[in-house]
């Protein structure tokens, strides 16, 4: 499971919870909710035809494999001569959604909901729809929203196109439009999942996992260096299982060994580890190569023997522990960023008391915590969803509470100290920039005083710590 937003975390809230997660009530639910908020009664006007030039708006909702995905759409559009934007204005729209947990697929139906109604009004000429809650529910939303003109699945790219007029080219792998700041991009190395895990349906969206070639993924790196990319985030829903379909062993320690030989590139970052059959020889190479951040990404979920072993996350607490011990032994200063889930079935008041503690303990320079979601055909929605969401809001508290102090904590020690930094931005009166131990979006951010220092987008600048928060550091280049 992924973090979405920064230190703080994100424990899925919502405004209320949905009593039924049954797909189709989902849906209704938010149609009803929409229609009554927006218009009291919907009154079907009458439509009138865009005159604007065929541009295509791709929307992007979700995870970064979802951007890494539209990003690919948009190259594949841009080489077939087609007007491509990312969330700007367009008569085309291209709508790539998550349905992943229940507060993702409600933001997802709102958002077609939202471009089927401006379709309505004559503001745009057609709506497509694709991406994980498409793959999931399209039976559904043919159903429920049947003013959408196309629903695809993740694997669907070329029929996508060809709704879109145009051609799936193969020479194209690797290509792509890139969605962020200049400085950085994604890689995705593997697609899918093969791990059981109870609570998770991305298998469901995704399918089995697949390794992308050594030799494409070098190929791919290359082309984003002579485009200015600097920083390569290595994602997938597993980085660890890397290499096993294809070399039939765990080689995300090679992968790695052949990508800081890419010219250009000065920071790789590892996305998305599991902490079972966690390949060692990656930390030999994290200390040996200083292009690899000393940082993973290793959503851990929860520490309590009985729930990991309903979870079926294939560890327990003892074996946990050790393997984060031993990655602060080998790779000293490493930041370790993790995920949680409270609120699982079953999940007792000791056993959350089990979870706390063990944060409180562990210390995690990154955290973030969600709240359960009941999800239809994973392992877990056979078991009763017992954990009041009151509770469950409560428990995803404490936990984040106690992390903005140990991150407090933790932060007051960086006073005074020299960092290399990336500048990502400037926003408002600051520049902003991340250290190596940070990642976009969901971890700290550097803030330096832009009327008094000026720092060029994408350079890399050494600063010096002068304050701090939970969240951020306050510095100046030295």
């Amino acid at each position: 499971m992924e973090a979405t937003s920064r230190l703080s975390g994100y424990s899925g809230q919502r405004d209320k919870p949905l009593k039924n997660s049954q797909t189709l009530v989902l849906l209704l639910i938010i149609l009803c909710n929409f229609a009554h908020r927006m218009f009291g009664i919907k009154i079907k006007s009458m439509r009138t035809k865009s005159l604007k030039k065929n541009k295509i708006n791709v929307i992007t909702l979700g995870c970064s494999k979802n951007t890494y995905d539209s990003e690919v759409l948009m190259g594949q559009l841009k080489a077939n001569g087609k007007d491509v934007a990312h969330e700007e204005e367009g008569n085309i729209v291209v709508i790539n959604t998550c349905g992943f947990i229940d507060n993702a697929k409600e933001e997802s139906v709102n958002t077609i909901l939202e471009y089927v109604d401006k379709k309505d009004q004559g503001l745009v000429d057609k709506v497509f729809v694709t991406g994980c809650l498409s793959e999931r529910y399209r039976p559904d939303l043919e159903k429920e929203i049947p003013d959408v003109d196309q629903y695809f699945g993740t694997t669907e790219l070329p029929l996508l196109l060809k709704a879109l007029g145009a051609d799936y080219k193969h020479e194209l792998l690797g290509e792509r439009l890139t969605t962020t700041p200049k400085n950085y991009a994604y890689l995705k190395i593997a697609e899918g999942c093969d791990r059981p895990c109870s609570f998770c349906a991305i298998p469901l969206m995704r399918g089995k996992h697949v390794s992308q070639p050594i030799e494409k993924l070098v190929k791919e790196a290359e082309g984003l260096a002579k485009k200015g990319v600097k920083e390569l985030i290595l994602i997938a829903q597993d980085l660890t299982y890397y290499g096993l379909d294809l070399y039939k062993k765990r080689n995300l320690a090679e992968l790695l060994e052949n990508l800081v030989k890419v010219e250009g590139i000065e920071w790789i970052r590892l996305h998305y580890a599991f902490p079972s059959g966690f390949p060692m020889d990656v930390l030999d190479v994290m200390k040996r190569e200083p292009k690899i951040c000393n940082y993973i990404d290793i959503p851990l979920q929860h520490i309590s023997d009985d729930i990991l072993k309903s979870m079926k996350r294939g560890t327990t607490k003892e074996k946990t522990t050790k393997l984060l011990q031993e990655f602060r032994e080998r790779v000293p200063g490493m930041a370790i960023r993790t995920t949680l889930i409270v609120g699982y079935p079953g999940e007792t008041q000791e056993d959350f008391e089990i979870l706390r503690d063990w944060v409180q303990e562990m210390k995690f320079e990154r955290l973030g915590c969600f709240t359960y979601s009941h999800e239809e055909n994973t392992g877990a929605f056979a078991l009763e969803d017992d954990v009041p969401h009151e509770v469950k809001q409560a428990r995803a508290a404490e936990i984040m509470d106690l992390q903005s102090q140990i991150s407090w904590d933790l932060n007051q020690e960086k006073i005074g100290k020299v960092f290399k930094c990336v500048i990502d931005r400037k926003e408002g009166q600051y520049f902003i920039g991340r250290t190596e131990f940070d990642s976009p979006d969901v971890d700290n951010e550097v803030l330096v005083d832009a009327s008094k220092h000026y720092l060029k987008t994408g350079d890399f600048v050494n600063l010096k710590v002068t304050d701090a928060t939970e969240f951020d550091l306050y510095a100046e280049p030295i």
